[in-house]
């Protein structure tokens, strides 16, 4: 489980926050959500690096990563002493684990006060105020979706990326994966509200946009349009200002010619793919109750560089599925030599609670799975690195990013995205470039995992959202309402910190 803490600074004499975010997308979208209810309520983010010493502190908890469970009551029990020695404090459970466990979570930590499930994140400062004047812990768990999520506040991270989410819930029933019954079924936006949130994003400056769903393209199976997601994918287009448009994550299942030819067709969506394999054997996709065969999806990854041909596709497998042979494997190390895929999220089956493969026979001995696991890594990293290899003496426009390189201040360069999503480190240039703003170099060296632009930069476009980020960082702090309060909601959308693959947001 890895993972995102979202803190910053704080106002002294008013109540802070701190939100802990584990697994995919979907929880990192949600999580702005959270600080945006939170700050609208009047709360300000703690300092960075706070650990714990906030007077609200949020889990915002995944049910497929591996001992979830065990590693939300071990960061639970740490923060039992410092509640006892802080009054007031306050513990709020929220997610997939949530979602799951309900009652489990104050038996096992009394010291929690509000436990929310994936449906109602909008009831937080309602609930964290119910504690505190009934003094006795608040569980509440909806079963269905009380308010799509971009109808709450936010507080983007980002001011010139955003997160567009198109649909919460899942139609999908495989057999690994227990998020459909903790996230509900397909509910999808209506186009008009999607792309109403889209212009005034980039109205206020957000140049790149990622459209978010737990599987993004089955969008239109809620509102009865089979090729809804190739026109949202074209109506993108037309939006003057967004340069830059990507998606995750989609399903082979639902992956049309129609899509294909939104991708080639529109410029401002990025030449970029993120399909998720899982495996590449007939015999475990079947155990997997995946409705796609090997044929299926190398037909799909062909017809895409057919019609983009310098589109970086990447993937997810799992290794080691139950009853998975020696001979499957070799299948799946098969399309992954044919698919050539620019990077792979690889995974180490492993049983989760409520899930069917977790009562499958067959289960494969860690022993096992642990060698192949090292042999798809090995033969994945020599094609990432060959792939990449490619991109040596290409001239790329590189959108520049806030924290993408964690070497850059001692290595004096900067990083940022090329179209594809690649990551490029770039030599600084003379000239000042900020955030959001589009740098062009020459790719000079490459590695498995990233790019490199040893010379020089050989043009800065400032753009409106390096203006934006300029406006967000030198603006002081707005001054939020005396107390806490519960805010009435505004419309806003958080922005794409570094992916989180793995868990409910692949299809």
């Amino acid at each position: 489980m890895s993972g995102i803490d979202v803190s910053g600074g704080a106002v002294d004499g008013l109540k802070t926050y701190e939100v802990r975010t584990y697994g995919c997308q979907m929880n990192v979208h949600d999580s702005e959500r959270l600080s945006g209810l939170l700050e609208d309520a009047g709360y300000v983010r703690a300092p960075e690096g706070s650990d714990g010493d906030a007077d609200v502190v949020v889990f915002n908890t995944c049910a497929v990563r591996e001992n979830a469970d065990n590693k939300l009551y071990g960061n639970l029990g740490r923060l039992a002493p410092k509640k006892s020695q802080r009054p007031g404090m306050q513990i709020a459970v929220g997610g997939c684990l949530a979602q799951k466990d309900r009652d489990t979570i104050v038996k096992k930590a009394p010291w929690v006060d509000v436990v929310f499930g994936t449906h109602n994140i909008g009831k937080l400062p309602v609930l964290l105020e119910r504690a505190r004047v009934q003094e006795e812990a608040q569980i509440e768990i909806a079963e269905s979706l009380e308010a799509f999520p971009s109808t709450l506040p936010t507080r983007r991270e980002s001011a010139y990326a955003a997160w567009v989410s198109i649909s919460v819930g899942c139609n999908n029933t495989c057999t690994f994966c227990i998020v459909p019954a903790l996230r509900g079924k397909e509910k999808d936006r209506r186009p008009g509200d999607i792309l109403a949130e889209i212009e005034a994003l980039v109205a206020e400056g957000v140049s790149e946009i990622t459209l978010l769903g737990q599987n993004v393209n089955a969008y239109g199976s809620d509102i009865g349009d089979r090729e809804a997601f190739s026109k949202l994918l074209r109506a993108c287009g037309t939006v003057e200002g967004l340069e830059r448009v990507r998606f995750t994550s989609p399903h082979p299942r639902d992956f049309t010619d129609d899509v294909i030819a939104a991708m080639a067709e529109t410029p401002n969506v990025m030449p970029q793919l993120h399909m998720p394999l899982q495996s590449g054997s007939d015999t475990v996709l079947k155990a997997m109750r995946r409705s796609y065969r090997q044929d299926r999806f190398l037909g799909i990854i062909r017809k895409v560089r057919e019609a983009i041909p310098h589109a970086a596709i990447s993937t997810d497998i799992i290794v080691g599925f139950p009853g998975e042979t020696e001979e499957d494997f070799e299948q799946t190390l098969h399309v992954v030599r044919e698919a050539r895929f620019a990077q792979a999220f690889t995974f180490q089956y492993s049983k989760r609670p409520g899930t069917p493969a977790a009562e499958m026979e067959d289960q494969i001995p860690k022993a096992v799975v642990q060698a192949r696991y090292e042999r798809l890594v090995a033969l994945q990293e020599e094609i990432s690195w060959e792939e990449n290899k490619k991109q040596v003496g290409r001239t790329l426009e590189v959108m520049v990013a806030e924290g993408e390189g964690r070497k850059d201040d001692t290595t004096h360069r900067l990083s940022g995205r090329a179209p594809d999503n690649r990551l490029v480190h770039f030599t600084k240039p003379d000239q000042e470039v900020r955030p959001g703003d589009v740098v062009t170099v020459e790719i000079t060296y490459a590695a498995p995992h990233h790019l490199l632009a040893e010379g020089p930069t050989t043009r800065v476009r400032r753009t409106r959202a390096g203006d934006a980020w300029e406006r967000r960082t030198a603006a002081p702090p707005a001054e939020p309402a005396a107390g806490v309060m519960l805010g009435l909601p505004t419309i806003g959308v958080p922005s794409p910190l570094p992916p989180v693959t793995g868990g409910c947001a692949i299809g």
